[in-house]
Formats: structure tokens, C-alpha cells, sequence
């Protein structure tokens, strides 16, 4: 797997401080590369997003690049917001990105779930130190009692309740005697701490709530900055790798650690002390014109403004995978923007550099037309037979030559791209137009005779043309008595219209009008909500499009040469194409994705190129 650490490239900070920690055995022997342990500890409450590919692609590629190892651990700790599908679709993006935990590098999934005993058991200790105490105050109470910046939180009236009696109650919250959200746990640090996440801090509190993993076993879960550093001591992680926001929450994370490794140590009733990992923040990845809050997405597929998770047009990593890109233009993009602790935002147009520079290397070449319209070559029979099919020889791939070459269908009849013929053509209008010729792909080059429009519309219907015979494959014609050469600016794509497969094709592009989709302006009205920055015009479904026929029988398998069996093309001088699950290539249903176009559309829409 790729890494955000390239071999030529000077290491990026973390790598910096892991080289030093190997170097001076921190965590094992000196010199001792295979003592690293990274983890991924995602939340299975939602599907994982664009966003999450850096911490995956940065966790697993130090833990292999050191050959130590890596984990993937689900931080299942409110099961009122988790679903196994978001589980199971976590496991698919982060295989698919090319993270194998249960490979070399791998250490095995793990579960907070499976040490909520751990978890319970050092919270009793800490209540049995005086550094913890079960509170009454509802949520609301708390939060009134939090403070301000400048002002220092007041202390909860539980606050100094006898040890006995809140390890009596915690017990009992345990036992479920309890209603939810009548009792919490909370940690006994600082109310006047500048830090918010010191001001007594919730550990647990009351949920009556079945639990994918532990079914009804328990009636207290922990909060996540109780679990979550603990979590990473249990597995023996040596950097535990967040995003900057968890700055704030660092000595919070640290203090339990200290608080639990208290008075502990030979002879010690608590027993010896535990692991205490080394947390490192860096910047997460942020792109514009993409949407990454979990709430935010959870209400686009909940209120059916997309069609699921994995919408071509979310910043899921699903949705990613089903709109055609690749595991390895993904990576290779966290590769280029790098690991650093500063917040910047990434232009899109960059994801989509990585995703053209490795499809085009990869991806076969086909011929769709979008916008068919006829086109009869009248004097096809001169050469023969007007009904005879000729096939000509179409490259696969001009970037690979050992992609070969196919058979392409060449008849009297074609289709073409409305957009390539006009009538009243400009000069430089280098298609097909009245009394022009230009060059069919692999084919001849035809000169427009004339054509027909409907009555009603006044929309060309069929364009007739004469052909060149001595212009087979597209070739320059040879020169004439005198040596003139012909020659021919334009060259367009086609299809046999006896030949060609009819394909359902869906143009998806940015769902998000604007970079910061989810900021609201500053002149925007009190009613204002974030889906109205959406792009009402991100998808567009050509229902009759016109495929080559080698696209009918690539939908069914051609995605056997690309890992994840995901066929993906170039449609010629369209843009990038995969086709989705719901073709059905036995029943002649084919159904294709817009992956990415050829250039960078919105960047000149945005005046940028």
C-alpha cells in the first residue's frame, strides 16, 4: 500500500518523531522499527468519508512501512446511534483502500465493546481514589454549571459525595435501577481548568439500550473521551494519531491514564501500571466543495436528497468507490497533500488530478455517444454490399501497449454526438456541419451532404454524408495528381448504429455549489439551511445513449482486471466511465457512471484555467 510517506520525499513530522522513538527505544529496544502499533478507531455510526482515507492510508502505512502493526477498532460505546451496516460498510471502504489488518501488518479487528469490563473496573478505581463520583445533575444542569471561558465552572453539589455511597450508586446504575440520563460518572479534576474537557467531565452515564455486541449485558456506557485513550493503552498502541481537534482532549486523555496509574506499582492492590500511549495531532483533509460532517450526511440520505450512502455524489468512501475511482488515485492523492499540523482546505480538483493521472494510464478506450443522432453515408454502397459491416481496428489504450487493439463495427448507418454537428457552424467549429468532412475515429472521413430536422422542434433527426474509401482507420488520404495533400481538423467519435448497445448513462457532478457548503453566509436569513448550496443540476440521466458493443460484453467482464472488479473506461472524448451495480448485462441492461470528465470543467467555470 501506498503510504503518505514517500521514500524520496523528506518524512513528514510523525515519521519524524517514530524515527526518534525507535532510535532511542522508547517503546522497546533501540533501533527496534517493529514495536510500532497505529490503529484506526472509527465510530460505527455512519458511513466513513472522504475525509477518513488520510488517518486509514497514514495508521496503516507507518505501522506497515516499520513493519509493526495496525488495528482496526471500533469505538462501538453508544449503541443508540450504531448499526452493524455502518460496521460491515466500514470493514468494505478500508479493505478496499487497501488497509488489511488481519494481513502482516495487521493485529486483528478489535472491539471498544470487548473491554467495557476493563473500562467499568478502572472507573471504579477511580472513584475508590476520590478522583471520581457519581453526579445527579441532568444535562442541562451540567452545561449551566459549566462556565465560560473566563469564568470558572461551579461545582456540582454531588461533588463531594462519600466514596462508599457513589460506589454504591455506580453499581446500581450498572444493575439498571436507574432511569436514563438520571446518573453520570464524572471525573473530579479542575471546574476552574481553562480547559473545558478538564471541568469534571463525564465518564458514563445511564442508557437503557440493546448493544450489537453485548446485547442487554450493560446499563452504563462510556463517553468516548473516557474510552477512547484507554482503549489505546489496552492495545499497546505507541502513537495514537488524531486530527487537531482532538488537541483540547489530549490532557484529558493523559490525566485518566496518570489518574488510573496513581499509587499503582509493586505491591499495589490496583496492580501495576498501564500503558500510556503517545498521542500525535495533525491536520485532517479537507476539501472543497464536499460535505464531511456525520450529521450532515446522516440527514442527506435520511431526507432522501441522495439516494444512499453510497450516491455517486456524496463524500462518502462508498460513494466514491461506486462513481468509479480508484483505491490507488485515492491513496496516491493523501500521498501528494501530505501530513503536517496546519488546517488548509484542498482544492477538488486536485482529487480528481490523481483520479484522470491513473485512469488514464489504466482505463481501455471505448466509443459512447450520449446525444445520438443518425448519420447514413449514401454512397456506402460503392464500395460493395450497402448492407456490409467493415470492422476496423480501435487501440485500447494509447498510454499502454500491450492493452492491444479491438474489433470496432464500421456500417452504413452510425450514430454520432449532437453535439458534434451544428448547422450554421462558426470557422472555428471544427465538427461536422454542412459541406464539411471530418474524421470518424478509426473509421473514414465523411463530408456532410445535407440533413433533416422534425417539423415541431426543428432538432436535426439524420445527417447524410459521402465517405472517402481510400481513408480506411482514419488515415490521411493520399496525396493527389498534383500532390496536394488533404487535410481534416476534426475528428469525432461514433458507433454502428446496427451494432450498438443501448446504455443508461448517469452524469453525476459536484453535489455542492459553493466550497464551504456547510458554513452559512453571512447575509443568509434566519431560515437559512444547508441544502439549499445544492447543485440542482449534479445529475443528469441519458436514458438512450448509444455504446459500442464491446461495452455490452465488458459490463459483464471486464472489471476482472481491476482489483476491486469495478470495469472502468475512457469514453472517448467524454470523460471517465465505470459501470454500476445495477447493470444487469444478461438482460441488456447497462447502466454507466461519469467518474470524472476529461478536463477540469469547474475550474473554468470558477475562471481558474
Amino acid at each position: 500500500m501506498t503510504t503518505v510517506e514517500s521514500p524520496n520525499a523528506p518524512k513528514h513530522f510523525i515519521a519524524q518523531i517514530i524515527d526518534a522513538d525507535i532510535a532511542s527505544g522508547k517503546w522497546g529496544a533501540p533501533g527496534d522499527q517493529s514495536v510500532v502499533r497505529t490503529r484506526f478507531p472509527p465510530e460505527p455510526n455512519g458511513y466513513l468519508h472522504i475525509g477518513h482515507a488520510k488517518s486509514i492510508c497514514l495508521n496503516y502505512g507507518l505501522a506497515e512501512l516499520h513493519g509493526g502493526k495496525f488495528f482496526l477498532r471500533f469505538d462501538d460505546t453508544n449503541p443508540v446511534k450504531e448499526e452493524i451496516e455502518y460496521v460491515e460498510a466500514i470493514k468494505r471502504d478500508i479493505k478496499w483502500l487497501g488497509a488489511d489488518w488481519d494481513g502482516a501488518s495487521g493485529a486483528g479487528l478489535r472491539w471498544a465493546s470487548n473491554y467495557f469490563q476493563q473500562l467499568y473496573d478502572w472507573a471504579v478505581e477511580l472513584i475508590e481514589k476520590g478522583l471520581a463520583y457519581v453526579c445527579e445533575l441532568s444535562g442541562e444542569e451540567v452545561r449551566a454549571t459549566r462556565g465560560t471561558p473566563t469564568v470558572p465552572g461551579k461545582a456540582s453539589p454531588y461533588r463531594d459525595r462519600p466514596v462508599a455511597e457513589s460506589l454504591d450508586l455506580f453499581a446500581r446504575m450498572k444493575a439498571g435501577e436507574f432511569a436514563d440520563g438520571s446518573k453520570t460518572l464524572r471525573a473530579k479534576i479542575d471546574m476552574a481548568s481553562p480547559n473545558f474537557n478538564m471541568r469534571d467531565p463525564v465518564m458514563y452515564r445511564v442508557l437503557h439500550a440493546h448493544h450489537h455486541n453485548t446485547g442487554d449485558a450493560w446499563c452504563v456506557y462510556p463517553m468516548y473521551d473516557w474510552a477512547h485513550g484507554l482503549e489505546d493503552s489496552i492495545e499497546g498502541i505507541t502513537h495514537s494519531l488524531c486530527t487537531l481537534e482532538f488537541e483540547d482532549h489530549r490532557p484529558l486523555y493523559n490525566w485518566f491514564i496518570e489518574a488510573i496509574n496513581k499509587d499503582r506499582g509493586p505491591g499495589s492492590k490496583w496492580g501495576k501500571t498501564i500503558h500510556h500511549p503517545q498521542q500525535i495531532e495533525f491536520a485532517k483533509l479537507r476539501l472543497t466543495h464536499i460535505m464531511l460532517g456525520k450529521r450532515r450526511l446522516v440527514e442527506l440520505v435520511r431526507d432522501k436528497h441522495v439516494r444512499g450512502w453510497d450516491d455517486p455524489r456524496m463524500s462518502t468512501i462508498s460513494a466514491f468507490r461506486r462513481r468509479g475511482y480508484t483505491a490507488e488515485a485515492i491513496r496516491s492523492f493523501c500521498d501528494a497533500v501530505g501530513v503536517t499540523k496546519f488546517d488548509s482546505v484542498i482544492d477538488f480538483g486536485r482529487l480528481e488530478e490523481a483520479l484522470r493521472d491513473d485512469l488514464n494510464k489504466r482505463a481501455p478506450r471505448r466509443m459512447a455517444v450520449l446525444k445520438p443522432v443518425k448519420l447514413v453515408i449514401e454512397n456506402w454502397a460503392d464500395g460493395g454490399d450497402a448492407e456490409r459491416t467493415e470492422w476496423m481496428e480501435a487501440v485500447n489504450n494509447p498510454e499502454d501497449a500491450s492493452a492491444g487493439t479491438r474489433k470496432v463495427p464500421f456500417t452504413r448507418e452510425l450514430y454520432i454526438d449532437a453535439d458534434d454537428f451544428m448547422v450554421d457552424a462558426p470557422k472555428k467549429f471544427f465538427r461536422l456541419a454542412p459541406g464539411r468532412e471530418v474524421r470518424l475515429r478509426y473509421g473514414y472521413w465523411v463530408t456532410c451532404t445535407g440533413y433533416e430536422t422534425d417539423e415541431k422542434s426543428g432538432e436535426v433527426t439524420l445527417i447524410r454524408c459521402t465517405y472517402d474509401p481510400q481513408t480506411r482507420g482514419g488515415e490521411s488520404p493520399p496525396a493527389d495528381a498534383e500532390g496536394h495533400v488533404r487535410k481534416v481538423k476534426g475528428t469525432i467519435h461514433w458507433v454502428s448504429a446496427a451494432h450498438a448497445a443501448r446504455a443508461e448513462v448517469r452524469l453525476f457532478d459536484r453535489l455542492w455549489t459553493v466550497e464551504e457548503p456547510d458554513r452559512k453566509p453571512k447575509d443568509a436569513p434566519a431560515d437559512w439551511h444547508f441544502t439549499q448550496t445544492m447543485n440542482p443540476d449534479s445529475l443528469e440521466v441519458i436514458a438512450d445513449a448509444m455504446v459500442e458493443p464491446a461495452l455490452g460484453e465488458d459490463a459483464r467482464d471486464a472489471g476482472a482486471q481491476w482489483a476491486d472488479g469495478i470495469a472502468r473506461f475512457q469514453f472517448e472524448r467524454i470523460g471517465y466511465f465505470c459501470v454500476d451495480p445495477d447493470t444487469d448485462a444478461s438482460a441488456g441492461k447497462l447502466v454507466f457512471n461519469r467518474t470524472a470528465t476529461l478536463k477540469d470543467t469547474w475550474a473554468k467555470v470558477a475562471g481558474k484555467g
